[in-house]
This record gives structure tokens, C-alpha cells and sequence, in this order.
């Protein structure tokens, strides 16, 4: 196609994408869910796993080969502004009063999932054919982990902020772990990436870059963004610009030294100064980001999601373990670090249900692990389905938890109310 025939071609499918995830986003509203999650699971349905499914015609006509650079290419855009939000946010929420319990729920909720990951994949090569040709048996293993060990820190902050629940116990211990969480994620993450190269020039060139780059942060990015942000000679519109800039010049450097645009803008938000100032660009860059951007990465993920393979009963055992062991490793070991640290029952469960979202970042890993020529279709589809199992699930648990302690703190007063007068 020629850029005249990809320029309307564009514009309808994002049309087409950003209607029918408003569309889906409207009907799971109703049941609570977050947006992100309607926008997951459209993402999926307008790709093979449905649409090609049922109307190939139609999905080939709105989803033509040719635009799928464009979209992955508008969708990094998407990604790398939502990273930066993410990063800022990371380092808004005080962690101190929590330190020690949030630091037991994140090793809990990092090394369980990783661990059973990494047994899985090992216990079953050979059985589902998951693992990529080419593929050291390791690297698909410590991927696996790796993906399973993910929370949706952004997700998870957006629930507890609309659910009011950011000055609860629960909710600071969850955002605190969370934030850890998603830390130690992205920097296992890198160095898987780093190891599956299996060529020492690729690992001496990421390792070196990172090590460049973190002196980098260190020595001036935060003196660089006080400048970008505290100085009275840029306007709101030289800071709006310079910090998109920096963005796509830090997302351009991380990128080409095979650490991908993610992981600079999301150091970038973390050494912003938070200042009213750096507030109201994040507050300008975010909607754009969620409401226009992103859409266009669920899509373009789930283009890459054909359900159809779980029809292979080897596969579809994989991923229904998967499944499981996603949930016993980050909600089991949750709740269980949160208990050993004394934390009451209802408290240690909620702590559980938030961190055991992978939500959107998951999904950016996946990709990550799809462009690094890691990630098969096959294990590709599995991972996305328990994105989306462990995603959904989050707001109904939640929901039956309140239940269960409501009715567990009336259980007291109505024996209270109707039990005999002593004489």
C-alpha cells in the first residue's frame, strides 16, 4: 500500500478501534470493571480470535498487513507516555510507614510466581509446544517466570484511587508492593532479554548501554527534568514540548541499545520532580495517552492473540496451569507474606486480590518478548489469557471480600443484639 492508500486506511481502523473499545468499556462498566480491562479484552476480540474468526473479511479489510507497523509504531507512542506516567506515580507514593511488610509482599509476590514459572516450563518442554524454535529452554523458562511475576502497578493504583481506598491499610501496603513489584520486573525482564541474544556483542552492548544510561539518571536526569520543570522561561507549552522530547529521545536510546522505549520512559517519570508544574503535563500527556494511544496497542496485541491454538489439548493444559499457578504464586504468596507479617485475614486476602493483576503490563511484556523473537503465538495466546483471567477477576474479588467482612463484622452484633439477659 502507498502512503495515500495507508492514510484513510488508518483512519478508519482507529475509528473502528476506539468505538468498539467505548463500546466494550460501556457494557463491563456495568459489571465495575476498569477501563483497562475492556479495552484488553477488545483488543482481543478485534483480532483473530473473534473478528478474523468469524468475519476474516472484514478484519483483513480494517486490519490490512501493511498498517500493522503503523499501529505497533502509534501504539509505542501510547506506551511510552503511559510509561512515563507510570514512573511518575511510582515515586508519589510514601512507602516508609510500610517498608518492612510491602518489602515481604513484593520478594513473596516476585519469587513464588517466577519460581513456579520456570518449573512449569521446564516440567512440560517437550509436552505443549510452547517454546519457540531456536529458544534455549532457559530463556522461554525465565520469560515465563518473569511474565508470571508482573503487577499491574498502574492498574492497580487506578482501582484503589477510584475505589477510595488509598488511605487504607490494604491500599498503601498494595501500592507500596506493587510499585516494588513492577521495579523488579522490568530489570529481571532486561536481563533475560540481554541473555537470550546469546551472542556476547548484543549482551555487551545492552549491558553497557544500561550501565550508561543509569549513570546518566543518576548524575543528571533529575537536575535536567528541575530544569525542564522549576525554570521560568519555558511557558506550559516549552515544558509540554521539551518533556515529549526527552521522552522520545530517552525512548529512542533504550530502544537501540535493546532495553526498548518502555523501560526509558518509565526511568524518565521516575526522576521527574513532582512539582505542580510536572503535575499539569502529566495531567496534559495521560488522557491522551489512555484514551487515544493505547487502544491501538490492545489491538495491535490482540492481532497477535489467536485463541484458536488453545484448541490444541496440549496447549490449552499449559495454559490452564499457567492459569493456576499465576494465581497461587502472586495471590498465595501475598496473602501468606502479608499473614506472616501480621497482617488481619481480610487485610492479607485484598493485598493478594490487587497485586495478582497483570493487566497492561504483562501485555507490553509480551510484546517486548514477540519483538525480541523469544515469544511464540502459542505461548504469546497463554499469557494473554492470564493477563486477562488475573485482570478480570481483581474487581469481583474485591467486591466479595467487602461482602464476606461486612458480613463477618455483623456476625458480633446480631449475637450481641439477640443473645439472653444474665439474671
Amino acid at each position: 500500500m502507498t502512503p495515500t492508500e495507508l492514510a484513510p486506511a488508518f483512519f478508519i481502523a482507529v475509528a473502528a478501534i476506539l468505538i468498539f473499545c467505548k463500546g466494550v468499556a460501556w457494557l463491563l462498566g456495568k459489571a465495575g470493571q476498569p477501563a483497562v480491562v475492556s479495552e484488553m479484552l477488545a483488543g482481543v476480540l478485534l483480532g483473530p480470535s473473534l473478528l478474523g474468526l468469524l468475519l476474516p473479511g472484514v478484519e483483513h479489510w480494517l486490519f490490512p498487513a501493511p498498517l500493522l507497523p503503523v499501529l505497533y509504531v502509534v501504539g509505542q507512542v501510547g506506551l511510552v507516555l503511559f510509561m512515563f506516567q507510570a514512573g511518575y506515580a511510582f515515586t508519589g507514593h510514601r512507602i516508609t510507614r510500610v517498608a518492612g511488610t510491602a518489602a515481604a509482599v513484593s520478594v513473596a509476590g516476585v519469587s513464588a510466581p517466577l519460581v513456579l514459572g520456570v518449573l512449569l516450563v521446564v516440567l512440560t518442554d517437550g509436552l505443549a509446544p510452547v517454546r519457540r524454535a531456536g529458544t534455549p529452554l532457559g530463556v522461554t523458562a525465565a520469560f515465563v517466570g518473569v511474565a508470571l511475576a508482573i503487577t499491574a502497578f498502574p492498574m492497580l493504583a487506578r482501582i484503589i484511587t477510584e475505589r477510595g481506598l488509598a488511605g487504607t491499610r490494604y491500599g498503601s501496603l498494595a501500592l507500596a508492593s506493587g510499585a516494588l513489584d513492577d521495579m523488579a520486573a522490568w530489570i529481571m525482564l532486561a536481563v533475560v532479554l540481554a541473555a537470550a541474544s546469546g551472542e556476547p556483542g548484543p549482551a555487551i552492548v545492552t549491558g553497557g548501554g544500561a550501565a550508561v544510561f543509569a549513570l546518566a539518571l543518576w548524575l543528571g536526569g533529575r537536575r535536567a527534568g528541575n530544569a525542564l520543570m522549576t525554570g521560568d522561561r519555558l511557558g506550559e507549552r516549552g515544558r509540554l514540548l521539551g518533556t515529549v522530547a526527552l521522552l522520545f529521545l530517552v525512548a529512542w536510546y533504550t530502544d537501540v541499545i535493546g532495553l526498548y522505549a518502555v523501560f526509558g520512559a518509565f526511568a524518565a517519570g521516575v526522576v521527574m520532580p513532582h512539582t505542580a508544574r510536572t503535575d499539569k503535563v502529566v495531567e496534559t500527556l495521560t488522557p491522551i495517552a489512555s484514551v487515544v494511544f493505547l487502544p491501538l496497542f490492545f489491538t495491535f496485541s490482540g492481532l497477535r492473540t489467536e485463541f484458536g491454538l488453545l484448541g490444541d489439548p496440549a496447549v490449552l493444559l499449559f495454559a490452564v496451569a499457567c492459569v493456576v499457578l499465576a494465581i497461587a504464586g502472586k495471590f498465595g504468596a501475598c496473602w501468606a507474606a502479608a499473614r506472616l507479617r501480621g497482617e488481619p485475614g481480610a487485610v492479607a486476602l485484598r493485598i493478594g486480590a490487587l497485586m495478582n493483576a497483570r493487566g497492561l503490563m504483562q501485555l507490553i511484556a509480551l510484546n517486548v518478548g514477540l519483538e525480541a523473537g523469544i515469544v511464540g503465538p502459542s505461548l504469546f495466546t497463554v499469557l494473554v489469557l492470564v493477563a486477562l483471567v488475573t485482570t478480570i477477576m481483581t474487581t469481583p474479588l474485591l467486591s466479595w471480600i467487602d461482602r464476606r467482612s461486612a458480613i463477618s463484622a455483623s456476625v458480633p452484633e446480631r449475637d450481641n443484639h439477640h443473645s439472653p439477659v444474665a439474671p
